[in-house]
């Protein structure tokens, strides 16, 4: 692969993200004041996010059983986080300093640390809080025999994971019915995201542009059909059996099966991941902003 055709922009933004990445750094094994326990009488994840919010489903259960869900739910957003963020740093660790990658490396640096720390804290919440680490979906793949479409893909991947988990850090971020840790380890991450965001799009539109042209049709929607199985598999795992179960609700029949298929779910869906879709429209990449066309599903 030869270098990625960049601009003084992209010099410039990733100066800024990496100079900022600099200035707002804090060491997370001090900067967190973790307590013993968090309250079991309280919302864990900001009830708007719960994933039977809206549906016939949730309509069944009381307030009660709603706390105790976004507890289990909160501890299954954390686990994805955890999975989400080992993929991510391996493939970015596997670009590092290579050959194609030697203007985005030194950013590359900051955003490996930075996700590593991430990771970290993450865990830590899950298993202090928890108990455990969930185990989560993963949407199989197979390597394109063009490396630039790989590429493309992979950093696509990244930038719809770290989207996605950036509508719940916002949302929870500014909870006041929410525990301070919640709101914090939300915060922070927030607060970093926006960096790796922000430089994600950047990189995101300049490899679509190495492969644009060359594209054909077909291709062309294989790519949006990947990246939007890859989108509603990530949302379908918080959808989870097991949490349902940890929650106390094991006995509600087809419990996961009615909350995917309620409009009401879907409808959250994508408003959880109406910004990388506008985004990815307007690169060209996506034809439309439809995150669930019938042949998307996971």
């Amino acid at each position: 692969m030869s270098t990625i055709e960049t601009s003084d922009r992209f010099s410039t933004i990733l100066k800024r993200l990496s100079d900022k990445s600099v200035a707002d750094y804090y060491n997370p094994f001090v900067h967190f004041s973790w307590p013993e326990s968090l309250p079991d009488e309280a919302y864990w994840m900001t009830p708007s996010l719960v994933s039977t919010h809206g549906t016939e489903v949730g309509a069944q259960l009381d307030e009660r059983q709603l706390m105790e869900l976004s507890k289990w739910e909160s501890v299954n957003f954390y686990s994805m986080n955890v999975h989400g963020i080992r993929e991510l740093l391996m493939e970015v660790v596997d670009r590092i300093h290579m050959p194609g990658f030697e203007v985005p490396s030194e950013f590359f640096h900051h955003f490996i640390g930075e996700e590593n720390e991430h990771m970290w804290f993450f865990a830590e919440f899950c298993l202090r809080y928890g108990g455990k680490i969930y185990p989560t979906l993963k949407l199989k793949t197979s390597a394109p025999e063009d490396p630039d479409v790989g590429n493309l893909l992979v950093f696509s991947r990244i930038l719809l994971f770290e989207e996605v988990v950036d509508h719940y850090n916002m949302t929870m971020a500014e909870d006041s019915r929410l525990h301070e840790t919640i709101r914090e380890v939300n915060r922070i991450h927030h607060k970093d995201e926006s960096r790796h965001i922000a430089f994600g799009r950047e990189l995101v539109s300049l490899l679509f542009d190495r492969v644009r042209d060359r594209l054909s049709a077909e291709q062309r929607t294989e790519i949006e059909v990947y990246l939007k199985r890859y989108v509603t598999t990530t949302l379908e795992s918080f959808c989870n059996p097991t949490v349902y179960r940890d929650a106390g609700l094991g006995d509600i029949p087809r419990l996961r099966e009615r909350v995917l298929a309620d409009p009401r779910r879907h409808e959250a869906e994508q408003h959880a991941v109406r910004k990388p879709m506008s985004f990815f429209v307007r690169s060209g990449i996506f034809s439309d902003s439809s995150l669930r066309p019938a042949d998307t599903r996971a």
